[in-house]
């Protein structure tokens, strides 16, 4: 979701919040880290590349292909737990921000309500700020999802980006949530 798939990075969701941060004021450089198709697996063996600058806020939005693959819920967890360890170290200032991902039923509701809880329950633990869900209001609206019913379309990922501005604004810049606007 992150990197943009079929919409190009320039209109994904970390581009248009930078543009909202610009548009504010707010001296925040957003990296956009995301990789089609990647797993936690794969966001575990990278993150330390990502973590050669310095962060202040770190964005965790990964899981969603894990999901999709049925990757064992605690294998997943692992992961996402080991990402926010390297961040910690590396950057332990740095707030961290954890985006739920929620799944299509087809893997059942067992799968699909343990994967609902990995995210919350992280947050909990590493006292992160949680994205409950971050295709809210996006995700089962055809007029802001691709034709794989996956992936936001450019109207689609706009109101992603106004879902994380909410969140990030305050940390980022001081901004009250109410001033957020669309992003």
């Amino acid at each position: 979701l992150t990197a943009g798939l079929g919409v190009g990075k320039e209109n994904g969701f970390p581009a248009r919040v930078q543009a909202r941060a610009d548009s504010v004021g707010c001296a925040a450089l957003i990296i956009n880290a995301g990789l089609a198709g990647e797993t936690t697996a794969g966001g575990l063996r990278r993150v330390d590349w990502i973590l050669r600058r310095p962060v202040d806020v770190f964005v965790l939005e990964l899981g969603g292909n894990d999901g999709l693959r049925g990757v064992p819920l605690a294998e997943t967890e692992r992961n996402l737990q080991g990402i926010i360890d390297r961040v910690r170290k590396k950057s332990p200032a740095a707030r961290l921000v954890i985006a739920g991902v929620r799944l299509p039923p087809n893997l059942g509701p067992d799968y699909t309500e343990g994967f609902k809880a990995i995210f919350g329950r992280l947050a909990a633990a590493n006292g992160a700020a949680l994205i409950p869900s971050l295709l809210e209001g996006v995700a089962g609206d055809r007029a802001l999802m691709r034709r794989d019913g996956i992936h936001p379309n450019v109207a689609g990922h706009r109101r992603v980006a106004a879902t994380v501005w909410k969140e990030l604004a305050p940390q980022l810049c001081g901004e009250p949530v109410g001033s957020a606007g669309a992003a």
